[in-house]
């Protein structure tokens, strides 16, 4: 089995255009405000959040830290520094490990894949330990690998202290969690696993059962884990595919096991009835050439790149706002920042991108300034 990865502005002179275009639900909120858990609904392949309570709460990961190890083993797989059929001596340290485990002995070895499917399905310590060992040469370096990978991801607000979450000391928020997931769901390898109910080892004499729930038949489901512990209480992140538009939610600090599944499939479904992924249908023709002040012409055309997707909510209207200076000074570069065009759904920043100048515009040197003159006289 492969796995793949894995304005410058000038006071007083800022003016805008706003360019109504009918799309759109507003957006609105499942989870409650008020409520003691933190959950967030993010769109997959454009990265919104769409819903969510306490969203950037700091929070325990508790065992959602196995997330991290998973998607640092498969990015290992996807670099061919390990194959999923590569055999891996158990180190010392992972024998006798805290917690839910596979009993591994020191010495044994173990195939990467039953090893993710240990910790994916079975929630065990001691295999984390173990893929940690094997990715990075110790936990130490593991959870040193594990705090990296987190910042390129955009997880601002995680700390990671042990490859398998068992310290109360690694902290992360719904919306750090669900960039994870995001970048989980690129390995499409794992997918197998983080569907799978149940499953053995050692040739059948060790069973493994999910503790996510929906893995019993929930419609489209791709993934991924559900966890419990004193300091975390009940979690779960979640990801799913229907019509082509995938979901992930994620929930931290509920109370029960069965209210996360509820919160999760309530995100769940608000999304994927409320949304949908699309381009704006936008055209810089609308945008009137900007003035530039001593350049060899009066005006360059401002010109969008490639417009970004956005979770779109149905059924309601987003605005396009333009924002652009009343000029711009030369020498002006093709492809130079010059305003910005923003999509919003009512006071929701949905996406922004910038508007560059279409064409070269330099400066206007002595002759320039001269023919300038005597045309005018003329």
């Amino acid at each position: 089995m492969k796995c793949k990865g894995g304005r410058k502005m000038r006071k007083g002179l800022c003016g805008f255009f706003a360019l109504l275009m009918l799309v759109l639900p507003v957006c609105g909120r499942t989870a409650a405000a008020d409520a003691e858990y933190a959950a967030v609904l993010m769109e997959a392949q454009t990265g919104m959040v769409i819903d969510g309570v306490h969203a950037d709460q700091q929070m325990p990961a508790g065992s959602q830290t196995k997330l991290m190890t998973v998607y640092l083993t498969a990015e290992a797989v996807a670099a061919r520094r390990l194959t999923m059929d590569t055999m891996i001596t158990v180190p010392p340290a992972a024998e006798g490990t805290a917690g839910a485990t596979v009993w591994l002995r020191s010495g044994e070895q173990m195939s990467v894949q039953d090893l993710l499917k240990a910790v994916i399905i079975g929630n065990a310590n001691d295999a984390c330990a173990a893929l940690a060992y094997a990715v990075s040469g110790s936990e130490d370096a593991f959870v040193m690998d594990m705090n990296a990978e987190a910042f390129t991801l955009g997880m601002r607000d995680t700390v990671f202290t042990d490859a398998a979450g068992l310290s109360a000391e690694n902290r992360t928020t719904p919306r750090d969690l669900a960039l994870l997931c995001r970048a989980l769901l690129r390995h499409e390898c794992l997918t197998p696993m983080f569907t799978q109910r149940r499953d053995f080892l050692r040739d059948g004499a060790t069973e493994l059962v999910s503790e996510n729930e929906l893995t019993r038949g929930y419609t489209g489901l791709l993934g991924l884990k559900a966890g419990h512990g004193d300091a975390s209480g009940y979690t779960l992140c979640a990801a799913a595919e229907r019509d082509h538009m995938r979901m992930i939610a994620v929930v931290l600090g509920s109370a029960d096991a069965d209210e996360r599944f509820r919160i999760a499939k309530n995100l769940l479904a608000d999304g994927f009835s409320g949304y949908y992924v699309t381009t704006p249908d936008f055209s810089p023709e609308f945008i009137k050439p900007l003035r530039v002040h001593h350049g060899i012409s009066s005006a360059v055309q401002p010109e969008t790149g490639a417009l970004c997707s956005i979770a779109a909510p149905k059924g309601q209207a987003f605005q396009t706002v333009i924002w652009l200076p009343e000029y711009v000074e030369a020498p002006v570069k093709k492809g130079q920042a010059i305003g910005s065009a923003a999509f919003y759904c009512g006071d929701s920043l949905l996406c922004e991108v910038s508007l560059t100048a279409a064409e070269d515009i330099p400066r206007r040197g002595f002759r320039e300034t001269l023919a300038l003159l005597l045309g005018a006289l003329a």
